[in-house]
């Protein structure tokens, strides 16, 4: 298993989507990687100086978060990850 350590700048006007996804269980029931990801989302933080998002994310996949970006990349830009 590993994990990496994942800072983001959200896309402020999808926020809300993405939580209602979230809240619903849309991205909890993608596999293999929705609970995970669901679970570190509602984790993330923000950076006081950058504003960016930041979350620790379980991944398996080569090239790191290739599955997840199906999703992430509708919510975040400048999305940046190292193996933690």
């Amino acid at each position: 298993m590993a994990y990496r350590f994942v800072r983001a700048t959200p896309d402020v006007d999808q926020l809300t989507d993405l939580r209602d996804r979230l809240d619903s269980g849309d991205i909890g029931e993608m596999e293999p990687f929705g609970r995970a990801m669901t679970r570190a989302l509602e984790q993330a933080r923000f950076d006081p100086d950058t504003g960016d998002a930041v979350w620790v994310e379980e991944d398996y996949c080569t090239p790191p978060l290739a599955m997840e970006r199906a999703v992430l990349d509708d919510y975040f830009e400048s999305l940046t990850s190292s193996h933690g």
